[in-house]
């Protein structure tokens, strides 16, 4: 027993970076009270840009009259028009007319016919953020005008409700001050870590993949719950409290998972018999094998 609380306190230590990263992106949270200067622009705007534009005017860190958004589909941009307040178009170029910081929130198929298209109207004086999956930084750089500072960033689904996981990479152009200004912009809709772009990868497959394989184990926990005799609607609701409640006391806690499993489980107890039926259903090595399989797809788009 003693060596298995000293190994705790070891892998503790080792993530205490982490955890201080953690409660840093918290604190900058909460001190978000000062206004972006810059105009901001969106190529595309679906789910992930709707958020961001909902979440930077509700937080106050940018009027509704200093972004802009195009989308294809007229009615699309009436829409955002009608419930951010924000200035909409069809055409790429006035985005690029007029905002500061251009943010490329579309499919990653979609990125060298767009960049192609705006490649005399994207300037030095933009910031290109992009969050199209899989496509790396040299790319963009190569399709723009030389000096143009680019930014790779990866967000995460959860940004709708304010609880997004995600990571950025430097261009070769970009400063410190650019990533600061990112750094802000996303943490209104959770948060941020500052990576090496070698990494944003692995990101893609862990936290950018990762809410599709938490409600699949949601869904199956209610399946489970239902199989058991469980009503449907309260045997979700009890999983995905499960799954929140289990995150919220990782992060806050800052113990180490299986620190934490084990104090859920007790010797000859129902939890050991289902944590012993996962592992010979061989769930870890699952989950492990889908990051790795999503993390290679990632890079393949980049190709």
């Amino acid at each position: 027993m003693k060596h298995g609380a000293k190994r705790y306190r070891i892998m503790r230590n080792k993530n205490a970076k982490i955890w201080a990263l953690i409660s840093y992106q918290l604190f900058l949270k909460k001190k978000i009270s000062v206004m972006l200067q810059e105009k901001i622009g969106f190529i595309g705007c679906g789910k992930m840009g709707e958020a961001l534009c909902k979440s930077m005017v509700n937080s106050r860190l940018s009027e509704a009259s200093r972004i802009i958004a195009s989308d294809v589909l007229a009615e699309r941009c009436k829409l955002l028009s009608q419930e951010i307040g924000i200035q909409t178009t069809q055409n790429n170029k006035d985005v690029a007319s007029f905002a500061d910081i251009i943010v490329l929130a579309i499919k990653p198929q979609m990125v060298n016919e767009i960049l192609a298209d705006l490649k005399t109207s994207i300037t030095q004086r933009h910031l290109v953020v992009s969050i199209a999956a899989g496509i790396p930084i040299r790319c963009i750089e190569s399709r723009l005008q030389s000096g143009v500072r680019v930014i790779r960033v990866m967000p995460n689904t959860p940004c709708l409700v304010g609880l997004s996981a995600t990571a950025f990479a430097l261009g070769s152009h970009a400063t410190q001050k650019d990533g600061q200004l990112v750094s802000t912009i996303f943490n209104s809709v959770g948060k941020v870590f500052h990576m090496d772009e070698k990494y944003l990868d692995a990101v893609t497959g862990l936290s950018g993949s990762g809410p599709a394989y938490v409600y699949m184990f949601i869904e199956a926990l209610s399946d489970g719950g239902v199989k058991m005799g469980l009503p449907r609607d309260i045997a979700t609701i009890l999983a995905a409290q499960t799954v929140l409640g289990a995150a919220k006391m990782l992060l806050e806690t800052g113990q180490h998972p299986a620190q934490l499993k084990d104090a859920v489980t007790s010797p000859g107890g129902t939890t050991i018999e289902g944590l012993s039926k996962l592992e010979d259903s061989g769930f870890r090595s699952a989950v492990i094998n889908a990051v790795e399989a999503a993390t290679l797809k990632s890079k393949k788009l980049g190709e």
